[in-house]
């Protein structure tokens, strides 16, 4: 077995060191509960625990810990935002904190808070990187490990090979996690061999039972290939991996000349997202009812190559966990 994967799973008090990514706005309670009940640990989205779910913060994670007693993980996007914003993730974070929450994913931002307040209960914090440079910078704040988030990722994709960053990141001392292109146990195997700690799948879990995505979405997965997936800035003026579908097509993947350049500027840039954001959710109300119509983006990974059914957690979880006991 991979030794830094064992070290990964004993930081975190896991079986497998599998991460089921935080993911907007497919984290459902069921879904982060089913992948830490299986020996992965589910990470959870405030945005979607609250904003999709509709749940009260700490009322939703007491709703996840009936459904498992096994540790559950918290994403945080640091990056400096609307006050209201920042204020509630810091809320956000205290209250993970009084319930139990013991694993911190960050992501865009400087972690050195999270970290900091973390530590103080014995947390473990890794924080989302998709070069070496802003690797190094969170070392600097005390990370205690890194996800590398590759090119063939869902989401805010990375720009570089699964390989490239774990030849630059190994040498920084700290379990690294690889997230993306994994949807298939023989490819965990391949990133335990590479030298990762783990992976962090995010489009695998879509396409299970528990997940309350869209089955138009899910169908979506199952079906498309990787070269289905190509790049947008219009969801959230950056680059985000998405199913190219009619509704792509017709919109295009590029913003305007003058978002772009508001994107650049140093205060602007906060606001545009903001008002990305405030969309994002507007439109999830307007289409949460709504399968695979006009008007819909359904964010995926490269993974998808490798999803051909949807299938229960458990059921995923138990193929890696049989290639991890033979790796």
């Amino acid at each position: 077995m991979n030794s830094s994967g064992d070290v990964f799973c004993k930081q975190v008090g896991i079986e497998l060191p599998i991460i089921c990514g935080a993911m907007y706005p497919c984290s459902n309670p069921e879904l982060v509960a089913a992948a830490s009940e299986a020996g992965g640990i589910g990470i959870i989205q405030p945005l979607s625990l609250v904003y999709v779910n509709k749940l009260e913060f700490r009322k939703g994670l007491q709703l996840i810990r009936s459904l498992t007693k096994n540790p559950i993980g918290m994403n945080a996007i640091v990056e400096k935002s609307h006050k209201k914003y920042n204020e509630a993730m810091q809320n956000w974070i205290d209250i993970a904190l009084e319930e139990g929450v013991r694993f911190f994913v960050t992501s865009l931002g400087n972690p050195g808070w999270v970290v900091r307040k973390a530590e103080q209960v014995g947390g473990i914090v890794y924080h989302d990187v998709t070069e070496a440079k802003f690797a190094q910078k969170a070392m600097q704040e005390g990370v205690h490990g890194l996800i590398a988030v590759n090119n063939r990722a869902g989401g805010h994709a990375g720009k570089q090979s699964s390989q490239q960053l774990i030849h630059d990141l190994a040498p920084m001392g700290v379990p690294v996690i690889a997230a993306g292109g994994v949807g298939t146990a023989a490819e965990f195997v391949e990133m335990m061999r590479a030298g990762y700690a783990g992976v962090q799948m995010g489009t695998r879990f879509i396409a299970t039972t528990e997940c309350k995505a869209h089955e138009d979405y899910k169908k979506a997965i199952v079906n498309a290939a990787a070269s289905d997936i190509v790049l947008t800035d219009k969801i959230s003026g950056i680059p985000v991996s998405v199913i190219l579908n009619d509704y792509v097509r017709a919109v295009g993947t590029k913003s305007s000349p003058l978002v772009k350049m508001l994107l650049k500027h140093h205060k602007f840039k906060h606001w545009v997202r903001q008002l990305y954001s405030l969309k994002s959710v507007w439109k999830l109300k307007r289409d949460e009812r709504r399968g695979g119509g006009y008007g819909v983006y359904w964010q995926a990974g490269k993974s998808v190559d490798g999803i051909h059914e949807i299938l229960p957690t458990a059921a995923v979880m138990q193929s890696f966990r049989e290639a991890y006991k033979q790796h």
